[in-house]
């Protein structure tokens, strides 16, 4: 599979994931990290995340420095990543921000919203926007949202619109009952410094699978 290269240099690569392909290394060298190294023949270094039912963008280093300065800027919320996502319903208000606690339980690999701060425990926060109000196939109300991600926690935007009745399409895990094809969230928007030259680098892509998510076979 050859991955849509949308920029490199020595340091990085920046890359449009696919969906339903794990962006890490995996014991099968079947992960998006390991594609890119067969790919580029070279060191590659995941210095951020998407789930595996969510494309995007994202960036990789192609050195150990490149990788340990970006996931420096990644930690000091330097990363800057913006989203997509068709969530169920109608949002109330149509704009705002969402702050949550949130705790990830490993062995259930699932985020909650909790109300107390304790160990484990990681403030979210997200800004959003309503883009437009669309219908499914099925003619099931949605919203599609913009979403401003200022924290980068397991699963947030899947949570934290979970958590107040408005699950992603596709998102079994939070809510879309018996649904399991590729959840309805894309990063379209990755703003970084270059972790060498310290350039503005900015990438935006469209969302090309949206009418897919609405309209499934």
């Amino acid at each position: 599979m050859d991955i849509s290269v949308l920029f490199e240099d020595a340091h990085i690569i920046v890359v449009e994931k696919p969906p339903l392909l794990v962006c890490e290394s995996t014991a099968k060298k079947d992960g998006l990290a390991d594609l890119l190294e067969e790919q580029t023949g070279g060191y590659i270094g995941t210095v951020h995340r998407l789930d595996r039912g969510v494309g995007g963008v994202m960036v990789y280093a192609k050195t150990p420095l490149a990788a340990a300065k970006l996931s420096a800027a990644v930690q000091a919320r330097e990363l800057k990543k913006e989203y997509l996502a068709v969530v169920r319903g109608r949002l109330d208000p149509e704009a705002g921000e969402m702050r949550d606690l949130l705790f990830h339980d490993r062995r259930q690999n699932k985020t909650f919203v909790v109300e107390r701060q304790r160990a484990g425990v990681k403030e979210a926060l997200l800004e959003y926007d309503t883009v437009e109000r669309i219908k499914t196939a099925r003619g099931e109300e949605c919203s599609l949202v913009h979403v401003l991600l200022h924290t980068g926690r397991t699963h947030q935007i899947r949570v934290q619109f979970a958590s107040r009745g408005h699950s992603l399409l596709g998102d079994g895990k939070y809510g879309s009952r018996g649904e399991s094809r590729q959840i309805a969230l894309f990063a379209t928007r990755l703003a970084f410094l270059h972790p060498i030259t310290r350039k503005k680098m900015e990438f935006e892509v469209p969302w090309d699978a949206l009418s897919d998510i609405l309209n499934p076979r």
